[in-house]
Parts: structure tokens; sequence; C-alpha cells
């Protein structure tokens, strides 16, 4: 296929395509946190169409199957959280269509995998919304210079309910408590998830065929994590790109001739590197020492309490946190605490066991195919941004990546 002209060829890569290149559109409409389930149950309800009226027949993997008796875990806890602590009707109704906007979609997205939804088509889309954010990005900067207002305003579509008013939020620039200094967060609902999301972004990008759209890709996600100033994003920028260095060269016998001195080297250095690295990490966690701070202290709070109160079946919905916290929910900013908070070590399990089940089902094919490779990057994405969010929360923004793992998944038939 010409690189130059991917367009969707069925109504599924249509749904997929205007879902993604009209990522700016939602924004300035305040609809981002509702376009990601809405298009997951459209296509799921389509699929099971398919299957029970056309007879229509997809590869479904085991380990696609794992996700959706995954998620489904995460929805018993949740029911069983609610009914052991009393939370009553309204609170089950409401936390269980959170699920279905948060958790489910970490089961539906890779099973929309199976769909005739080519990959390429993604790291195109993708690619555009890193075109878009080049061009709008100097109305972004020139908003703070000119110190027009923050927030614009909040969209209606927050009636309709959400994790908080910042969801629904049209920014232009917000401003660091801490530093003082301005950082921007575009389309997500805070900073961070703009680092998350162009980490995700130049995965794509190194996967695109057309050498333009290839420099819309680095340019705009460089720029996105650039402007997050997210001490994680860069760590993961990083790390994804010896990752990818690593698939491409591994091959050949001058990277091992190459590495071994460098090891030997470090091996007699063993003591100076440990010393550097820890230095290196002292400093990266007192970049933001206040954030630091506020993260450590909710960890404490939600493994004391899950400890003691929920081990099992954790307490069924997130409170709010005391000062000490700045009022932050319990769990917050951390999924694995939050899950042992919420749903107990039953929520912990039923995340960890797809991630590491889908992370051994991709390495079979990790040097032979490049979905897998790019999955596995994905995958590993994730479990990192695991330690900084709560990847239910965000999963209408990496819903993308997801799609590509179910692909991956599919390809491998594992």
């Amino acid at each position: 296929m010409d690189p130059q002209t991917y367009t969707p060829e069925n109504s599924d890569e249509v749904i997929i395509w205007r879902s993604i290149t009209g990522t700016y559109l939602f924004w300035v409409l305040g609809a981002m946190y509702l376009v990601a389930p809405v298009i997951a149950w459209i296509l799921l309800l389509r699929m099971l169409k398919r299957v029970l009226l056309d007879k229509k027949s997809y590869t479904v993997s085991k380990t696609q199957t794992c996700w959706l008796v995954a998620m489904a875990m995460m929805l018993l806890a949740l029911v069983i959280g609610h009914l052991t602590h009393d939370l009553g009707l309204a609170k089950l109704i409401k936390s269980s269509i959170g699920w279905a906007k948060g958790w489910a979609l970490l089961a539906i997205f890779p099973l929309l995998g199976s769909l005739q939804i080519r990959p390429e088509l993604i790291y195109r889309a993708c690619c555009i919304v890193c075109k878009h954010t080049l061009i709008l990005l100097p109305i972004f900067i020139l908003a703070w210079v000119v110190k027009l207002p923050s927030t614009l305003y909040t969209s209606p579509l927050s009636i309709i309910g959400g994790p908080g008013p910042e969801f629904f939020n049209v920014s232009l620039y917000e401003i660091d408590p801490a530093s003082g200094l301005p950082r921007w967060r575009l389309f997500t609902p805070w900073a961070p998830a703009l680092g998350m999301l162009g980490n995700l972004f130049f995965t794509f990008a190194i996967q695109e065929k057309s050498k333009r759209f290839k420099f819309y890709g680095f340019a705009g996600s460089f720029c996105m994590i650039l402007l997050s100033q997210s001490r994680l994003a860069l760590v993961c920028y990083l790390l994804l790109i010896g990752f990818f260095m690593f698939i491409r060269w591994c091959r050949s016998p001058w990277v091992y001739f190459a590495a071994t001195p460098v090891f030997m080297l470090l091996g007699g250095a063993g003591i100076y590197v440990v010393e550097k690295m820890q230095q290196s990490v002292a400093a990266f966690k007192a970049a933001r020492a206040g954030s630091t701070r506020v993260r450590q202290e909710l960890a404490n709070i939600a493994l004391e309490r899950w400890a003691n109160e929920a081990v099992v079946w954790g307490h069924g919905i997130v409170e709010r946190g005391p000062h000490l916290v700045e009022y932050m929910p319990i769990g917050s900013h951390h999924t694995w605490y939050g899950l042992l908070f919420v749903k107990g070590i039953v929520g912990a399990i039923a995340l960890a066991i797809p991630l590491l089940v889908t992370l051994l089902a991709l390495l079979k094919t990790l040097f032979h195919s490049a979905l897998s490779a790019v999955a596995v990057s994905i995958i590993f994405q994730l479990f990192l941004y695991t330690f900084g969010e709560n990847l239910e929360i965000l999963a209408y923004l990496f819903w993308p990546g997801l799609v590509i793992v179910g692909a991956a998944l599919k390809e491998a038939r594992t």
C-alpha cells in the first residue's frame, strides 16, 4: 500500500479514524472523556451482532479472553466492596457506570483488535494528532505569554458525570503551584497525562512509513513530553528509545562487541555507578519535592487502610484524603495502591495477571513481528505508568494503544 494514502476501508476503521483525528475538535467540545467509552461499546455491540446474527467469526486469542475475565473480576470486586460497606444502590450504580467507562475499556479495546482495523491506520491517525499539536502549539504558548485565562470554560457535557471537572475543561495552560512555571496539558486532564500520550504517539511515529508524517509524529510527541514537564514521561521516552534501538540492532554482532567492554567497565566501577544512580534518584524526587511528598503520603494512607480495613475486596469507592495530602483522593496517583484501597487484593491480581500474560504471549514473537514489538512497548508503558497514574481513569486517552495490543495478540494467536 502507498504509505501516503491511508484511508479507512470499512465502517469500523472510519469510527476509529475519526475518533482519533478529531481529538482537538472533541477537546473544544469538552467531549474527550465521552468519545472512547461510546465507540468502545458501540463497536463491541456491532461485533456481537455480527457474531450472533450474521454468523461471522473473529479470531480471539486466549490472552484477549483473559482481559475480559480479569475486568469482569474488577466489576465483581466493585459490587462486593459496595455491598460489604453498605454504600447503597445509588453509589453502586454510579460506580458500575464508572467501571464501564474505565476498567471495561482495558478489556474491550484489546478485543476490538480482532476487527479488520489496520494498525497502520492508527499510526497515521495519531501522527495527524501530532501535526495538529504542532499547528496549535503557538496559540497555547501565546495564551500564557499574554496572560489569557488558563481555563476558558467547562463543557456543559460535564453534567453527564465523570471523575472531575478537569476532564471537561478547555484549558490553554496551567501554572505549576510548586515552581510557578507554566505547564501544558492540551487535550488531557493534567500535564503528566499529556506526557503519557506523547510517549504513545512516539511509539506509533517510529512505525509510520511516510517521512512527512513520521516527522509530525516525532516532533509533536516530543513537544507533548516537554510541555508536560513530567519526570516519568522523560524517563519513559529514554527507555523507549533504548528498547527500539535494541529491537533494531539486537541481531548485529557489533552490538555485543561494543557492549562487552562497556559492561566490564561498569562492573569495575560498580560502587561508583550505584552511588550515581542513587544521587540521580534523589535529584529526580527533589525536582518536585512537594509532589513526591504528597504521593508518598497517599501511598502510606492507602496501604494502611487497605491492610487494616478491607484486604480482600477493598472499600468499593475512593475517599477524599486529609489536609496532609491536600485532600487528594486516597489511592490516586498510583494504580496499585488505588486498586488495593478500592478493590482489594482481588483487584490488584485482576490487573497484574492479564498484564503479565500479555507480555509473555507477545515475547514469543517479539523479534519476528514489528506489531508485537510495538505491543510490548505499550504494555511496558502501561506498567510504568501504573506507578504514577490510575490507568482506568486515563483509558479514554490511551485506547489506540489497547487496540494495537489486541491486533498483536490476534496476529500471534496467543
